[in-house]
């Protein structure tokens, strides 16, 4: 289980998002930098121990109407090899002394988590609280077969999210395409099945900037031919 130390982090998460999000294909605009408030998430145990595993909710008030993001983030001791376009920034823990942070959805440690989580075999962890299991947090998966192993072929930024593509047991001959929302919508209603033709889901909550508590899919699988 992954221990939340209650510490300093130099620059803090929200520090290093801000300049780093305007560059991001699915940024939704505004003026000047945003204004960034954390405002939800959970986290996914690695079961190493090495990775941190966030997906932080961010809202930004900057523009005319606040705009939730959804951004996946890792937390290491070291570089990973090859991601450095997924850097997001270092950071000095009180604790565990200087940490890479990553966007996640380029992380392995992280979509294994997350294929588990779909396959009903990682259990979301509170954000904040150590040991604590994080009940408002649902994940399913309708598909043949497990997700996990799944094998990552690509990860693709674009306007809407993040597209991960993957092979796995589920999957046969084809490929899935795993989206990982990172603009939220509210959810007007509990979906209670996988909407359309997903295979699969992952819903979770945050607050909005006056108290109202919302929910949006934070991913969401298809089968990609």
């Amino acid at each position: 289980m992954s221990v939340i130390h209650r510490t300093t982090m130099t620059p803090t998460k929200l520090e290093l998002l801000a300049p780093w999000l305007p560059g991001r294909p699915w940024h939704f605009g505004g003026g000047g930098e945003p204004r960034l408030t954390r405002a939800g998430g959970f986290r996914l145990d690695d079961p190493q121990g090495e990775v941190g595993i966030e997906f932080m909710v961010a809202v930004d008030e900057s523009g005319d109407r606040p705009v939730a993001y959804q951004v996946p983030l890792t937390y290491r001791g070291a570089p990973l090899d090859g991601a450095e376009h997924a850097l997001v920034g270092t950071s000095e823990h009180g604790v565990l002394g200087r940490r890479w942070i990553y966007d996640g959805v380029h992380d392995p440690v992280l979509l294994a988590r997350l294929f588990a989580l779909l396959d009903g075999e990682a259990e979301p962890q509170q954000q904040s609280i150590s040991n604590t299991p994080d009940p408002t947090v649902t994940a399913r998966f309708t598909g043949a077969g497990p997700l996990s192993p799944a094998e990552v072929t690509d990860v693709t930024d674009g306007p809407h999210g993040t597209d991960v593509h993957a092979r796995g047991a589920a999957t046969g001959p084809g490929r899935l395409t795993l989206r990982v929302n990172r603009v939220l919508e509210p959810l007007r209603d509990e979906p209670s099945a996988p909407a359309g033709q997903a295979l699969g889901d992952v819903t979770a909550g945050w607050l909005m900037p006056d108290g109202t508590a919302a929910r949006a899919l934070f991913a969401v699988v298809h089968a990609a031919g």
